[in-house]
């Protein structure tokens, strides 16, 4: 596996691999995997990609005034190991200098996608992930780009993005992985303990109630929403940030009778803030 430090390196190894005729498949992280990222290079491999590279670049312009971004886990080793071991052929690895030069005075906005939700809690959150990401598609020069279904509104963000900007990458979302008390996999749990990992199953317990709800015929969206927020609602240590149904293909606020809806959720958990989702009829 080939550890690739500076766009210049970056770019040299995607135009060798594009010379070789390889299709490119990009898995962008910001580190501390799990399996769930594990998972995203699979899904690169299964998307036909010849030559897969993931990113680890932990992004500031991502996090507003007192978020985690310093203490946001990192262990580069333990990132390494886990990528070289998933077959992943050459990992880029740039610095913050590297990323955002001196002088640095270009951003990416996705507009209306990236209102509410996280868009309305983290001011500024989606210009910088529009912005990095374009930075790695520019580097990687990716046939494909795969990303979590976790980050649901993220996910959003960067197919209208590569759209409107004409990237020609195919974006593939790939499936939520859970633990097996259905908490959904982030490099954030690791701030979990205690009582509050035990609190945090709050988030999944509220989104399966909603689909037993859906699978016994329910189909009014408020409902499902409120079904899912009761259980975080429910539990002392969360507090509830928020809850909605949205259109699984254009993230557009639902009301009323659906045939499908995407529920996401988020909420503080002790200090921690984690999110989910689920989509029903789709």
């Amino acid at each position: 596996m080939e550890r690739l430090r500076t766009p210049a390196a970056m770019r040299a190894w995607a135009d060798a691999r594009r010379a070789e005729g390889a299709r490119i498949g990009l898995v962008p992280t910001m580190g501390y995997l799990h399996d769930g990222h594990v998972s995203l290079v699979r899904v690169a491999r299964g998307a036909g990609s010849e030559a897969v590279a993931a990113t680890i670049f932990v992004n500031p312009t991502q996090f507003g005034p007192g978020e985690d971004f310093e203490k946001y886990p990192r262990d580069e080793a333990r990132d390494l190991a886990m990528l070289d071991a998933a077959g992943v052929d050459a990992v880029y690895l740039p610095g913050v200098r590297d990323m955002y030069p001196e002088g640095h005075q270009t951003h990416v906005e996705v507009r209306t996608v990236s209102q509410g939700m996280c868009g309305a809690a983290r001011p500024g959150h989606f210009r910088g992930v529009a912005t990095v990401v374009a930075k790695l598609f520019l580097a990687a020069k990716p046939h494909v780009a795969v990303f979590g279904e976790k980050d649901c509104q993220q996910l959003a963000v960067i197919r209208a993005m590569t759209r409107d900007l004409d990237f020609g990458i195919e974006i593939v979302g790939a499936p939520i992985v859970r633990e097996e008390d259905g908490l959904a996999m982030s490099s954030r749990n690791a701030y979990l303990s205690g009582d509050d990992r035990i609190a945090a199953r709050c988030l999944s317990r509220g989104l399966f109630r909603a689909k037993e709800l859906f699978g016994k015929g329910e189909r009014d969206a408020g409902a499902l929403v409120a079904a899912a927020g009761a259980a975080i609602e429910g539990e002392p240590r969360a507090k509830t940030e928020y809850a909605e149904g949205r259109d699984p293909v254009t993230l557009a606020p639902l009301s009323g009778r659906v045939d499908a809806v995407t529920i996401l959720v988020a909420a503080k958990v002790g200090p921690t803030r984690l999110i989910d989702n689920i989509t029903l009829g789709k």
